[in-house]
């Protein structure tokens, strides 16, 4: 380690510390060096000015990716408490060179952009795509707490470092040199590729080595340039190879004939979640919440921490006073001296926590980390950044939609009706079709119109990426999102694909894609003779007939493609239906509902002066009619058929008691039965209603099931189970009410009319009427 005024300083530090952060501050204060090098790729010489702009704020990270090919892509994520973050905002607000000095980014892309981490322990480095390792590696870490007598290397990392806070008797320089002692033992000790994958065939030791080599030439550069008074900011395991002197021709040769690409390299927003280990990203830390809270405390780091905690937990609710955070600091220190730490780090506080705090519950305490330990801190990076014209196109349209991206997930309900509530949806829908799942769409709460969409928004940093990506289609999000759906529609194979590829460019509002997509349909429907791919395709062009009223689409082309593609499935339906195991025929129920579904879209009521029994839903009616009544086909469909005509008041007088009466008569096999039940009733529905309003289904439910044969019972079971479960509790307590006061087929034949309603109290009934006409208005009496 060099001293001061020989240079050049030597700073090795481990990723997102603020220990580590601290450190190098000081050492820059102390050194005040003419340049300084950080480790990265080079090419972010060209933008490393915009991290000291206003709009900048961390965390944030450089993004790589190939010019031909944006998908390839690496990130180097920092935060404010990254040592190689404080480091170019020291130099940039003195006015003092920065430099990158890594492996460029042109080569790290073409060989697989995953390099390795180059702080003292395992794991990869700075690359958001890992490969997994060659082989076992040591972690450095671990050696070095060994031999301090500690059997946790984080902890001891964090005693040693990470909760350091100032410098070590007035010379900042002394805690780098002892840690680039450590390192050249290590590597003396254990060999430069120990602890990587090992080999010469691009594995993390090797790559280690073509990178120090790089680095190396790097600070001769500088050297030259400013001299021997320059400070090198890099992972602590790199020091011992950087501090030898070897010739330059040597490491020359190591770069030559390295793969490259060209790279193109911009500034992105990144997350504290992101930051975290737990994400998968392999230079991550556990706590980067917990790690800010450190770096920025200026004092009582403890007792800052549990404020937080505390008024976290009473924003939701939960009985926490300051007597508690009292108690919880006190605990912590005590925790942090009886286990010999020189603070109570992230353990202690924790324990304190869930023990004073949270009763002992993990539930609350998972909110604290989720929260504060980790926490969703997103990033912001100026509007001069370099980017593609699409991710410009798209930031342009966050800001005009009033649509920020966030970190935390988030829901937000769009009113279709309102302009820019329509075009939030459309930009959402056209991401999507991109590949961008910003937003996800969710059930709303409440109603079922079409004018309404709920989305879950959550922005990711990988994003970014992805809309670099999508640049390729166009250098605007609408243009990009219509070559990307014509170019599906192309390459689409099965009908239902392409139905419902039409329906997210109505969704889209991409009218310039649908001539495309409707020439894909016209193909693969006339070549498409499966009514089971009929009838999955149907409701898909039907909602996007639907979802034109709404947004104000001319839909007439998709009208009549679907109405063609019903009027085939009608014709081919009853025949597709016969023969067919329970699985099969399990699934064809499920698309005669969806068809049932799309035809109550397409065909509301019928057309004006349209003659009985020739519209869509009189043609649909009659092909439910013959599923009704076919023998030798499944019950479940058979029962089904029944349901749809029954709820569509299609069934006149007692027909549905005839047919289930058949369905459940002696000569009907009970498993048979069961699955006409199961059709019948649905699953889930309101199926169970129907049971409690008509006396006469039930007790033919009842006689049936009372008299199925004790051998066929076990295998009924399951299916009458799965039906009668579905049902909710109090529709299941109705119909066992009716049942033990002997309802079905008691005292005679149920009366005229079934039901319920027959024993209707008509002076109870009429005593409300003076109440409803009030709540509807109805000041007068009807005459």
């Amino acid at each position: 380690m060099s001293r001061p005024g020989t240079g050049p300083f030597l700073l090795g530090i481990r990723h997102h510390g603020p220990g580590s952060a601290r450190a190098v501050r000081a050492a820059l204060e102390q050194c005040r060096p003419a340049a300084v090098l950080v480790e990265g790729p080079p090419e972010a010489d060209a933008v490393v000015h915009l991290a000291d702009e206003e709009g900048m704020r961390p965390p944030v990270a450089l993004l790589a990716h190939a010019a031909d090919d944006p998908g390839r892509a690496a990130f180097w994520p920092l935060a404010e408490f990254s040592p190689e973050w404080v480091a170019i905002r020291w130099a940039l607000a003195r006015g003092v060179p920065v430099r990158f000095i890594d492996l460029p980014a042109a080569h790290t892309l073409a060989m697989g952009g995953d390099g390795r981490d180059d702080e003292p322990r395992s794991g990869p480095e700075l690359s958001d795509d890992p490969a997994p390792h060659a082989g076992p590696r040591t972690d450095p870490l671990a050696v070095l707490a060994a031999a301090a007598g500690h059997d946790d290397p984080e902890l001891w990392w964090e005693d040693a470092v990470e909760h350091r806070r100032g410098p070590h008797g007035g010379d900042a320089l002394a805690p780098f040199a002892a840690l680039a002692d450590a390192m050249a033992e290590l590597r003396s000790a254990f060999g430069d590729s120990d602890f990587g994958a090992g080999g010469s065939d691009g594995s993390d030791g090797a790559r280690d080595l073509v990178r120090e080599a790089h680095m190396r030439l790097r600070i001769r550069d500088a050297r030259r340039r400013f001299g021997d008074g320059i400070a090198v900011v890099c992972g602590a395991w790199h020091v011992p190879a950087l501090a030898v002197q070897r010739t330059v021709t040597a490491d020359r040769q190591a770069l030559k004939g390295l793969p490259k690409v060209k790279a193109e390299l911009s500034w992105v927003p990144w997350t504290h979640r992101r930051l975290s280990r737990h994400s998968g990203y392999g230079a991550g830390i556990d706590s980067p919440g917990w790690y800010g809270h450190l770096f920025h405390a200026p004092d009582r780091p403890l007792e800052r921490w549990l404020t937080k905690v505390a008024r976290l937990l009473r924003d939701e609710d939960f009985p926490v006073s300051s007597a508690h955070v009292i108690e919880a600091v006190r605990l912590a220190g005590t925790l942090a001296a009886l286990r010999g730490r020189p603070l109570a780090g992230l353990t202690e506080t924790t324990d304190a926590v869930r023990a004073v705090m949270c009763d002992g519950s993990d539930v609350p305490l998972a909110l604290v980390r989720d929260r504060l330990v980790v926490g969703n801190v997103l990033g912001e990076v100026p509007d001069t950044a370099p980017a593609t014209p699409l991710q410009r196109d798209l930031a342009g349209l966050q800001r005009s939609l009033r649509l920020k991206p966030e970190a935390d997930a988030r829901d937000r309900e769009f009113d279709l009706r309102k302009d820019t509530d329509a075009a939030r949806s459309r930009l959402l829908h056209r991401l999507r079709l991109l590949g961008v799942d910003w937003g996800e769409p969710v059930r709303a709460r409440g109603g079922t119109g079409t004018f309404r969409e709920t989305w879950r928004l959550s922005w990711e940093p990988e994003l970014a990426v992805r809309a670099a990506e999508a640049s390729a289609w166009g250098t605007t999000v609408r243009a990009a999102a219509t070559a990307r759906a014509e170019s599906l529609a192309t390459g689409a194979t099965a009908l239902a694909d392409v139905t419902a590829l039409a329906e997210r460019c109505l969704l889209a509002g991409l009218p310039g894609a649908l001539p495309a997509v409707m020439r894909a349909l016209a193909d693969r429907a006339a070549l498409d003779t499966d009514v089971a791919h009929l009838a999955e395709a149907l409701p898909a062009l039907v909602r996007s007939v639907r979802y034109g009223d709404v947004r104000r689409t001319d839909t007439t082309a998709l009208g009549d493609v679907a109405e063609g593609l019903a009027e085939r499935v009608f014709v081919g339906l009853p025949a597709a239906c016969a023969g067919l195991d329970a699985d099969a025929a399990a699934t064809m129920r499920g698309l005669v509902d969806e068809v049932h579904r799309a035809v109550a879209l397409l065909a509301p009521e019928p057309a004006s002066g349209e003659a009985a029994g020739t519209g869509l839903r009189h043609r649909w009616a009659a092909v439910l009619g013959v599923l009704a009544g076919r023998d030798g086909l499944p019950g479940g469909i058979r029962g089904r058929a029944v349901r749809l005509l029954l709820d569509d008041g299609l069934l006149p007088g007692g027909r549905a008691a005839r047919l289930m009466g058949l369905a459940l008569s002696a000569g009907t096999e009970p498993a048979e039965a069961a699955a006409w039940i199961e059709g019948f009733l649905g699953s889930g529905g309101p199926g169970g209603m129907l049971l409690v309003h008509d006396e006469r289904l039930l007790a033919l439910v009842d006689d049936w099931l009372t008299g199925v044969p004790a051998g066929a019972f076990a295998g009924v079971l399951p299916l009458l189970r799965r039906t009668f479960s579905s049902f909710d509790q109090g529709t299941r307590r109705a119909v066992g009410q009716q049942i033990r006061r002997g309802g079905p087929g008691a005292g005679g034949p149920p009366p005229r009319g079934g039901g319920a309603g027959a024993r209707l109290d008509e002076e109870r009934a009429a005593a409300v009427l003076p109440t409803m006409r009030l709540l509807l208005g109805m000041t007068r009496k009807p005459a």
